[in-house]
């Protein structure tokens, strides 16, 4: 089978996709974190009217250019936290309530431990971003090392080194001033371990910098390199915070003393500050339980081969699982007809698709 796209179509096709854009916005609206709306809100709309608590209303109307980096920062921590998580029991779903994450956000387990870094980490990463590229007048890049090296090995350090010292200063303040006003179950217990793992995140943007250099020399012999510190891709940054989460340290319920790991064999090991710790053990998060927001795995998408998470033996706990066969139909063979129209196959393919019971 043939299908011809007329390069008129092309114009549809944009269509298309800035009424997908729109929708995306409109979803994204309704996701808060932490008080703050991670997009969609309308330019118009002052501090004193968003769904921020005083100290960051306050912190909003002396920085109101901060905001789209708050939006991207929440945008960045959710779809990471998400990527990370995909293909797990708790897959880091979402609410339209003000707080994301629901139950999870005061659970005080290692769910709650990641969420809290990643959210960190993403506010750090946007505003550094936003600082190096010039839109700040605050901030732009970190020239304090610039003129050091080591001439005898022929660098130094030049270039536009990525200024996260502000980003974090900037993502301290936001935070965990949200987090101090916060009415969270758990009380002050809770609110320690919070910033705490706040911490871990904005640790985390700094462990993953890079060295980046460039050569200079005659027919680029690299008789002198000119090196800059780089914050790594957001990507690298949730892959680092997946491992602590996977290494994470259970501590004991103890508000007025400092944390110490719950593990007696342990416990007189200091909890590093690139740690994330928790209190409370996770659910299974195999079935749906409305009152804690746990959505269980049913009718989950799962791999039959897969011996990891996503495999359907873990991931439907048990259960066992569904198998659909599913037809799938793509535009194929595209060729371009001079002139002017793409010339397309239709290919169609049935493929097995289990779920979980």
């Amino acid at each position: 089978m043939e299908d011809r796209t007329v390069c008129g179509i092309h114009k549809i096709s944009v269509i298309y996709i800035l009424i997908f854009s729109l929708f995306i916005q409109h979803c994204w609206g309704n996701w808060m974190w932490l008080g703050i709306t991670s997009v969609g809100v309308p330019e118009k709309m002052g501090c004193t009217n968003l769904p921020l608590t005083n100290k960051q209303k306050d912190l909003c109307k002396r920085k109101p250019y901060l905001l789209p980096s708050i939006k991207d920062g929440a945008r960045l921590g959710i779809a990471e936290c998400q990527t990370q998580f995909k293909h797990e029991r708790w897959n880091c779903s979402t609410t339209k309530e003000r707080s994301v994450f629901g139950y999870e956000l005061t659970s005080g387990t290692k769910e709650t431990a990641f969420i809290y870094a990643v959210m960190a980490a993403g506010l750090v990463h946007a505003v550094t971003r936003s600082c190096s590229a010039g839109n700040m007048t605050e901030c732009s890049c970190d020239t304090s090392l610039q003129g050091t090296g080591s001439p005898t090995e022929g660098w130094h350090w030049g270039g536009c080194s990525d200024d996260i010292k502000y980003g974090t200063w900037f993502s301290r303040r936001f935070i965990d001033n949200s987090v101090r006003n916060s009415s969270a179950k758990g009380g002050d217990t809770l609110l320690s371990m919070n910033q705490h793992n706040s911490e871990a995140g904005r640790q985390a943007v700094a462990k993953t910098m890079s060295t980046d250099c460039r050569c200079h020399g005659v027919s680029g012999s690299c008789a002198v390199k000119t090196c800059w510190r780089t914050m790594a891709p957001f990507e690298r940054v949730g892959n680092y915070l997946k491992e602590r989460y996977e290494a994470s340290v259970q501590v004991l319920d103890r508000p007025t003393r400092k944390f110490r790991r719950k593990d007696k064999d342990k416990r007189q090991e200091p909890i590093g500050k690139e740690e994330l710790i928790f209190l409370h053990k996770s659910p299974n998060y195999c079935l749906e339980d409305r009152r804690l927001g746990v959505a269980g795995t049913r009718g989950r998408r799962c791999n039959r081969t897969s011996t990891g998470p996503d495999g359907c033996n873990l991931l439907c706990c048990g259960r066992g699982y569904n198998t659909h066969v599913v037809r799938h139909v793509e535009r194929c063979e595209c060729k371009f007809v001079w002139c002017c129209y793409v010339r397309c196959r239709r290919c169609e393919s049935m493929n097995d698709m289990h779920t979980c019971k």
